[in-house]
């Protein structure tokens, strides 16, 4: 401030320079206030989320606070203190301002973790367990990121620090593998949302069942059995997953059928989707329909196809179909073929034969 009045040919001693940049920056802190107070919370509260208030909340004081150090830095200089005493307050200010920029750094990427995760979680049922993991680790990172810096500020060799950090690092990595896999493949999966809780899912065609939980760690999925499966995520990760719910509820259901050969195509076509139309469970559009698959050795091999409302109805629904035809083709005669062998001998008299 003192240059500033030189500039202009301006004399003061340094006292009244210093009071004069002491006012200055105490009105400043008041417009700051008047800016957070009546200008941006009001802006704020008209949004429908809450987020950019939380925000403003969290910018609030760390930008107040850190004008007053820069004022009292400058009230220091204008006071034309000694240089030893600059550098070591100068230090202290500096190291105070780094420490209220981390605290405000890490309530900010709490906040916009939380957010985040909560929208990932509605849009894919990620487990809001990754809330507080995720923010610990990132407080942690930033912790460490502000102690560096005041490290250097404080002309403190930080080498042989960050050295023991990678060390220890490499350890830690190499003790929690399977942990840290498991981790990066929940992150993974909830980047590329292949499932959500409720979905019922298959994996590698082995494990099928619904989606109740996904962790941090791993995922569970309840089987038809009603028993709960905890898989981790880095096996999941690296699985074929088939959505059986995705992308609609309505999941497929193919019942074969065969006929002798010699009965009507067509009434066997009508009755099945006859059958297909009747049961609770079968939506009405996509329509049923019925395909003849081919000429088998001694059938006609026909399939019907029909959309169940949601994938856990899958067993009740092929067992009803089929219950349903089985009873409605004895009704109509209809012969179901199953495999039969003559046996023809040669070299003995047929009288014989038919006596033994």
């Amino acid at each position: 401030m003192t240059d500033l009045f030189r500039h202009y040919g301006i004399y003061f001693s340094p006292y009244i320079v210093a009071a004069i940049s002491f006012v200055i920056f105490v009105i400043l802190s008041f417009l700051i206030q008047f800016l957070f107070d009546k200008v941006l919370r009001v802006i704020a509260k008209r949004t429908a989320t809450k987020f950019d208030d939380h925000i403003i909340d969290a910018l609030h004081l760390p930008i107040l606070f850190t004008l007053i150090l820069v004022g009292i830095i400058i009230v220091e200089k204008d006071l034309q203190l000694t240089a030893r005493y600059l550098l070591i307050t100068n230090r202290i200010i500096n190291s105070l301002i780094t420490l209220i920029w981390s605290f405000a750094f890490i309530r900010i990427t709490s906040i916009i973790v939380k957010n985040s995760i909560s929208r990932i979680s509605s849009d894919t049922g990620l487990s809001t367990d990754v809330i507080p993991l995720l923010s610990n680790f990132l407080k942690i990172a930033i912790f460490l990121g502000a102690i560096t810096i005041i490290f250097v500020l404080w002309k403190i060799d930080v080498t042989p620090i960050l050295a023991s950090a990678g060390i220890a690092s490499v350890v830690i990595a190499l003790a929690a593998k399977d942990t840290l896999a498991n981790f990066f493949g929940g992150i993974s999966i909830f980047i590329d949302k292949p499932y959500r809780i409720g979905d019922y899912i298959e994996l590698d065609q082995k494990e099928r069942g619904e989606v109740v939980d996904i962790g941090v760690r791993s995922t569970r999925i309840k089987t038809r059995d009603d028993i709960l499966i905890s898989i981790p995520n880095s096996i999941i990760a690296n699985s074929k997953i088939v959505n059986e719910s995705a992308p609609v509820k309505h999941f497929r259901v193919r019942v074969p059928i065969s006929v002798a050969y010699g009965t009507d195509i067509d009434l066997v076509e009508s009755i099945l989707i006859e059958i297909g139309q009747a049961n609770e469970n079968i939506i009405p559009d996509p329509e049923p329909r019925v395909r003849l698959r081919q000429f088998g050795e001694s059938s006609l091999d026909f399939e019907l196809l029909c959309w169940a409302k949601e994938p856990a109805l899958r067993g009740l629904t092929i067992h009803q179909l089929c219950k349903e035809i089985y009873k409605k083709f004895n009704e109509l005669n209809i012969k179901i073929p199953f495999p039969q062998r003559d046996l023809h001998i040669k070299g003995y008299d047929n009288d014989i034969i038919k006596q033994i």
